[in-house]
Order: C-alpha cells, then structure tokens, then sequence
C-alpha cells in the first residue's frame, strides 16, 4: 500500500482546520474592523457636527459649549440625529434650504441663548 502523502504533506491539511485559538482570532479580528469602521464613521461625523457648532458660534455668536448644546436642543426637539442637523445646516454653506423643521427649532433655540445672555 502506498502513501498518498508525506508527514510533510499532512503539516498543512491539520493546520486548515480552524482551531478554538484561531476562532478566537478571528472573531478578535472581525470585532477590531467592525470598531474600525465605527471609529472612521465617527470621525467624519465628529467634522460634520464641528463645522456646524463653528458656524452656531458665529451666528449666535457663543461659546462651543453652549452652540453644542444649542444643536442637541435642536436635535430633540426636532427628533433628528444630531449629524443630520448638522450636515442640514452646513449645507447650507453650498446654497441648499435648512430644511423647515430644522429652521424653526434653531430659531427658537436662538432666540432662546439670546434671552439667556440679557438676563
């Protein structure tokens, strides 16, 4: 009877059979892109929503704090995602409308930090 392979030969046909250590690799792995990917998403967001609490302390004119806190009221009360006003709001940088819902709340929270300041 011959032998089809050689002990060399059966080096990689034990190693291709995944083992808990390399499961466990793997899913590190694939945890570690997944959190990559959020990070890389976060950080585009992060610019967004920086270029926009940029232009609320121009406008209002205020402190970053309070134009951060004044974009979040605006989020809540208009239940949209924080880098969506955002994004709505630099935009308008490139000639395109705030949209409505937006345009009001901000307003408000406006006239809101003003009232705030003359007290």
């Amino acid at each position: 009877m011959h032998q089809l392979t050689t002990r060399r030969d059966e080096r990689p046909l034990l190693t291709a059979v995944p083992s808990a250590g390399d499961a466990a690799l793997l899913a590190e792995v694939a945890e570690l892109r997944a959190r990559n990917e959020q990070l890389g998403r976060a950080l585009a967001t992060r610019a967004v929503i920086d270029q926009a609490r940029g232009m609320v302390m121009v406008l209002a004119p205020c402190s970053s704090e309070r134009a951060w806190d004044l974009l979040v009221g605006v989020s809540q009360r208009c239940n949209t995602k924080l880098r969506d006003v955002a994004a709505a709001l630099v935009a308008t940088t490139r000639d395109e409308t705030l949209p409505e819902p937006i345009q009001r709340e901000l307003r408000r929270e406006l006239r809101r930090l003003h009232a705030a300041d003359r007290e």
